[in-house]
C-alpha cells in the first residue's frame, strides 16, 4: 500500500448508537483505483451488502437472503413460486387489500352461491307432505327473508363497532366473557369446514345435471376443487379475489337474468308448464304437514344464511377505509341475495318444479330448462356459472377460516403456527388445515349435498346469536349517541337467530345434527386445553426484567467419538472452550475397536480430558450412550449435560449414503431428553 494516500482514504460509514454494533454492523475493507494512474483507495463496505439493507440500527434481509442454496432446494423453491407466485413483502400488506368489488367476491360468494340451493332445501322437506304442501315455499322464504334483513343490519352496526375484525369471537368474547367466545369461534370453524364440503358438493351435483356423465366421479371432482382452491388461497388474498370475481358476478348476472325472464313470461302467460317425472311424484305424502314439518323446511332453507358473518370477520382485508367499504358491501351482498333467493322460491312456486330425488338434477337446473331451454347457450352458461360459483362459494371460509384461527393463534387458543403468514401474506397453516378437513368429509359423505346439509347452519346460527347477543351487552354498556336503536336492532336479532338456532338443532338432530353439537363443545375444550397449556409455560419461563440474572453454568461436556481424526479433535477443541469438566465417551462393539481407541487417547493424556470406553457385547450404540447419561445425571442432577456431535459432512448429497449418520441419528435420539443440550460441530470435506 505505498501509493495509499491518506487524504484520498474514504472514511466508514457512520455507525449508529448502541452496544454491540460491531456485531450487526460489519464491515470490511476493500482496494480500489482511482482516477489517476497509481492512485489506490481503501473503502470501507459493509460485509452484509447485498444479503441486507441497513434501516437505522437494524439490518433488514432482503430477497436474497431468503435465495435457496443447494439444488435440491433451488428446485423446490422454483416449483413453489410457479404454483404459489414469489415472496410478497411485508410493507406491500396495503397493496394487497381488497377493493369492494373484489371483497364482494372472495367474502359473499359463499352467501350468495346459496341462492342455488337454499330453496330446493326448503322444497325436499315440505315435499315429504306432497306436492301441494310445496304451496308454502314461498310464505317460507319469506320468513327466511325476514331473518336475512335483521341479520345485516345487525351485522353493519358490529362491523363498525368492531372494526378490527374478528366477527363473533371478538363481539362475544369482549361482552360475554371467554366461554362464550370459544363456543362461538368453534361453531363458526365448524361451520367453516362444512361450508366448503357442502359448497363444493353443490357445484359438482350443479355440474352433474348439464353433464350427467361426471356423477359418477364427483368425489375425485370435489377433492380436486378443493386443491384448486387451496392452490388460489395461497397465492394471497387479492390474487384470489381477482381469480373468483368473474364467477361470482356472472352467476349473478346469469341467475338474475333467468328470474327476470322467468317473471317476464310469466306476466306475459308464456311461462312453458311444467311436467314433472313420475319418480319425482311417487313416494311423496309420507309425513303429515304440521308445523314441525315447517320448521324443518325452515331450518334446512336457513342455509341461505350461511356466510353472512364472512365481511364483519374479515374487515382488515378491506381498502382503507375499512369499516365503511365493509359496511357497504355487506348491505350490497344482504340486497343481492335476498333478491336471488326471493326470485328463485317465487318461479319454483309459479312454476310447481319438484326436486329431483336421486339428486341427479338441481332445481335450479329444472327451472332453467323450462325457461330458455335445457340446450341453449344461455342453459349451459347459467349452470357452468352456479358451479362455478358453488365451489368457488367455498372460497369464503378460505378467507375466514386462517383469519380467525389467527386471531385464537394471537390469543394463544390454538397453535402460534396459526398465527403465522407464509411468503405471499396468507395464513398457509390456516389454509391447509381446512382444506384437509373439508376432503375428508367429501369423502366421508361421498360428495351428497343431502347428507351434508343436516350437519349444515347450526354452527353459523350459534355464532350469530353470541354476536347478537353481545352486542347488546356493548350498547348498555357505552350508551353512545344512539344506543337505543342500535341495541333495539341487535336485540331483535338475537331473539330471531337464537329461535332459528333452537328449530335448527331440534329438527336436524336425528337426522346427524347431534355430530355438530358435540363436535362444538369438544372443540371448546380443546381451546381451553391448548390456552391452559400455553399459560403453565408462560408461568414457568417469567422472569421479572427487573430481577433478571445470567447464571454461570459449567455443564459436562461429552463428546462420542469413534475414532480420533481432524473431525473428532476440532470437537474436543469446541467442547474444552464451553466447560472445564469434558468426557469423550467411546462405545465399543469389540474388544479390538476398544484397544484401538485407548491407544489413540492416550495421546491426549495431558489434556485434562476424561476418557469414558463403553464396551457393547450387544452391538448397540445409542442405547448405552443414552444409558451412561442418565447414570451421569443421576450422580449429578444439578448440572447441566451438553453433547458435542462431530459430524463428517460430505461435498455431494449422494455421499450421505456411504456413511452410517451416526451424528444424525444421535441427534434424533437426544432432541427430547431432558437437561441435555445437543451442539453439532460438522467437518465438511471439501475435494480439490
Amino acid at each position: 500500500m505505498a501509493d495509499h494516500d491518506p487524504g484520498r482514504t474514504a472514511p466508514p460509514a457512520p455507525e449508529p448508537s448502541g452496544q454491540g454494533r460491531e456485531l450487526v454492523r460489519p464491515h470490511t475493507r476493500e482496494q480500489v483505483s482511482g482516477r489517476l494512474p497509481g492512485d489506490r483507495f481503501v473503502r470501507v463496505v459493509p460485509s452484509y451488502r447485498g444479503k441486507f439493507t441497513a434501516k437505522g440500527s437494524r439490518l433488514v434481509a432482503t430477497e436474497a437472503a431468503s435465495a435457496p442454496r443447494g439444488p435440491l432446494d433451488k428446485a423446490f423453491t422454483a416449483t413453489r413460486h410457479l404454483l404459489l407466485g414469489r415472496p410478497i413483502a411485508t410493507e406491500r400488506e396495503g397493496e394487497e387489500r381488497l377493493s369492494k368489488l373484489k371483497a364482494l367476491a372472495v367474502f359473499s360468494s359463499d352467501a350468495l352461491s346459496s341462492s342455488a340451493y337454499a330453496t330446493e332445501e326448503i322444497m325436499r322437506i315440505l315435499v315429504l307432505a306432497g306436492a301441494g304442501a310445496l304451496a308454502l315455499t314461498m310464505p317460507v322464504a319469506l320468513a327466511i327473508g325476514v331473518v336475512l334483513a335483521i341479520v345485516v343490519l345487525s351485522y353493519r352496526q358490529t362491523i363498525a363497532a368492531y372494526p378490527s375484525g374478528g366477527g363473533s369471537y371478538i363481539v362475544a368474547s369482549d361482552n360475554l366473557g371467554p366461554f362464550a367466545g370459544l363456543v362461538a369461534a368453534a361453531a363458526l370453524l365448524t361451520d367453516y369446514v362444512l361450508t366448503v364440503a357442502v359448497s363444493v358438493a353443490a357445484g359438482v351435483e350443479a355440474l352433474g345435471s348439464a353433464f350427467p356423465g361426471l356423477n359418477d366421479v364427483r368425489i375425485e371432482l370435489g377433492v380436486g376443487a378443493v386443491l384448486l382452491l387451496t392452490l388460489g388461497n395461497l397465492r394471497g388474498v387479492r390474487e384470489s379475489g381477482t381469480i373468483f370475481a368473474f364467477p361470482t358476478y356472472g352467476f349473478i348476472a346469469a341467475l338474475a337474468g333467468l328470474i327476470g325472464i322467468g317473471t317476464w313470461q310469466q306476466l306475459t302467460g308464456t311461462l312453458a308448464p311444467y311436467h314433472p317425472p313420475a319418480a319425482f311424484i311417487a313416494g311423496t305424502a309420507i309425513e303429515p304437514l304440521g308445523i314441525l314439518l315447517v320448521l324443518r323446511a325452515f331450518s334446512s332453507g336457513a342455509v341461505a344464511l350461511t356466510g353472512v358473518e364472512a365481511i364483519s370477520n374479515g374487515v382488515p382485508a378491506f381498502k382503507r377505509p375499512e369499516a365503511p367499504n365493509a359496511r357497504i358491501t355487506m348491505a350490497a351482498m344482504g340486497l343481492v341475495l335476498g333478491f336471488l333467493f326471493i326470485g328463485v322460491s317465487q318461479l319454483v312456486s309459479v312454476t310447481g318444479v319438484l326436486p329431483d330425488p336421486s339428486e341427479a338434477e338441481s332445481v335450479i337446473s329444472q327451472l332453467a330448462r323450462l325457461i330458455v331451454g335445457g340446450d341453449t347457450p344461455y342453459y349451459f352458461a347459467l349452470q357452468i356459472t352456479t358451479a362455478l360459483i358453488l365451489v368457488l362459494a367455498a372460497n369464503t371460509s378460505f378467507a375466514d377460516f386462517p383469519r380467525l384461527a389467527s386471531i385464537l393463534a394471537r390469543d394463544r387458543y390454538m397453535p402460534h403456527g396459526f398465527a403465522h403468514r407464509g411468503e405471499r401474506l396468507a395464513f398457509s397453516t390456516g389454509i391447509v388445515m381446512l382444506a384437509g378437513l373439508s376432503a375428508l368429509l367429501l369423502v366421508h359423505f361421498e360428495g351428497s349435498v343431502s347428507s351434508l346439509i343436516p350437519l349444515y347452519a347450526i354452527g353459523v346460527f350459534t355464532a350469530f346469536t353470541l354476536s347478537e347477543a353481545g352486542m347488546v351487552v356493548h350498547w348498555r354498556r357505552l350508551r353512545g349517541q344512539g344506543w337505543r336503536r342500535s341495541l333495539v336492532v341487535n336485540g331483535a336479532g338475537a331473539v330471531v337467530t337464537g329461535i332459528t338456532t333452537l328449530v335448527i338443532a331440534v329438527t336436524k338432530a336425528p337426522e346427524g345434527a347431534w355430530v355438530v353439537l358435540i363436535l362444538i363443545p369438544a372443540l371448546v375444550a380443546v381451546l381451553y386445553g391448548v390456552h391452559r397449556h400455553y399459560r403453565n409455560v408462560e408461568d414457568a419461563l417469567y422472569v421479572d426484567p427487573a430481577h433478571a440474572r445470567l447464571e454461570t453454568l459449567d455443564p459436562l461436556v461429552v463428546v462420542p467419538i469413534g475414532s480420533l481424526d481432524r473431525a473428532t479433535l476440532r470437537a474436543l477443541s469446541f467442547a474444552r472452550a464451553l466447560s472445564s469438566k469434558v468426557v469423550v465417551l467411546h462405545v465399543a462393539t469389540d474388544d479390538a475397536a476398544a484397544a484401538r481407541i485407548e491407544r489413540q487417547l492416550g495421546a491426549l493424556a495431558d489434556t485434562g480430558l476424561e476418557a469414558v470406553i463403553v464396551e457393547s457385547p450387544f452391538r448397540s450404540f445409542g442405547a448405552p450412550l443414552l444409558s451412561y447419561l442418565d447414570t451421569v445425571d443421576r450422580a449429578d442432577p444439578g448440572r447441566p449435560i451438553t453433547v458435542v456431535l462431530s459430524e463428517f459432512v460430505p461435498s455431494h448429497w449422494w455421499e450421505y449414503l456411504l456413511h452410517n449418520q451416526n451424528a444424525f441419528r444421535l441427534k434424533i435420539a437426544l432432541f427430547f431428553r431432558p437437561n441435555t443440550s445437543v451442539i453439532d460441530v460438522p467437518f465438511r470435506y471439501d475435494r480439490d
